[in-house]
């Protein structure tokens, strides 16, 4: 068996799909079909089971997945690490961020990246924790920011910091005493990350606080993102919920107040990597680029 037949097979595996591996790989799908093909007769076995809408693995396949993946990554350190010693002047550098990176330091970092390695290729994808964490799991994404808690099952987490999550409305009413979630329902509540509902990180704390304190909580209004949730606050629509970083931030409608909770509560950004994976270079560096600028962010907001 070869290395091409290895990746080959090992993208496959991952993406459930011949067509998305040879997009991966920058090839056509009937390469990457043979490739894999000419692996299983050269040892006799057949490593997916074929015809369905997705490939999925047989017991020699997933007796194999390991062990491709760490041929792969081996080689794909070793092939990284000569890069590093020529000053990462190559190679592309994949981190799954924060969907409210932006809040954070999204934009400053790209420049900053860009200006230290200028030949190296940079993909921020913007995501949910959710995503991001799966990701990483699959191997699309070499590591990411997450709001904790995530299914962690294949990952190593790191948490690096917790920023406080406030209420915000346009009643100045409601920011007289800190927010109760028994006080929530007093007032028409609206939520982002409408997609992932409360599997959200931070919408599933809030949803188990409401749990203990036996109330049930209904948005009026579900969005997809944070600004649009603000923007419909703004208009006195509802109220909504966001982390410091996001109140303390210049673009923040001047017409919102926001107040703690009465028993606060965090989000907590960790880092997070797959457990059986060593980071290239490229992307260790913009790994700990991203971490220290989102620490800084969240100092400044916080003093």
């Amino acid at each position: 068996m070869t290395l091409t037949q290895l990746r080959a097979f090992l993208l496959a595996a991952t993406l459930e799909s011949f067509t998305a591996a040879a997009t991966a790989l920058g090839t056509t799908q009937p390469t990457v079909s043979e490739l894999v093909r000419k692996l299983e007769a050269e040892n006799g076995l057949q490593l997916f089971v074929r015809g369905g809408r997705h490939l999925v693995l047989t017991s020699a396949g997933r007796e194999l997945l390991p062990w491709a993946r760490r041929v792969v990554d081996g080689a794909d350190g070793a092939e990284q690490s000569l890069n590093a010693f020529r000053g990462m002047t190559g190679g592309v550098a994949s981190v799954g961020v924060l969907r409210n990176a932006p809040y954070y330091f999204l934009s400053d970092l790209a420049v900053r990246f860009h200006a230290e390695r200028p030949g190296v290729r940079t993909r921020l994808i913007g995501q949910n924790s959710v995503e991001v964490a799966e990701g990483v799991r699959s191997g699309e994404l070499e590591a990411g920011l997450v709001v904790l808690p995530i299914v962690d099952h294949g990952l190593a987490v790191t948490p690096i910091l917790r920023d406080e999550v406030l209420w915000a409305t346009t009643d100045a009413a409601r920011t007289v005493h800190p927010m109760t979630v028994e006080s929530i329902t007093e007032a028409p509540l609206i939520l982002y990350d409408a997609h992932y509902g409360w599997e959200d990180p931070t919408r599933r704390q809030l949803a188990e606080r409401a749990q203990l304190a036996g109330v049930r909580l209904e948005p009026m209004i579900e969005v997809e993102n944070v600004e649009s949730a603000l923007a419909l606050v703004a208009r006195g629509v509802g109220d909504t919920i966001v982390s410091r970083a996001i109140a303390v931030n210049a673009v923040f409608p001047p017409e919102v107040f926001t107040v703690p909770f009465a028993d606060p509560f965090y989000e907590t950004i960790a880092v997070i990597t797959r457990e059986d994976a060593a980071l290239s270079p490229v992307t260790s560096e913009l790994l700990r680029l991203a971490t220290e600028m989102v620490m800084m962010t969240h100092s400044e907001a916080v003093t």
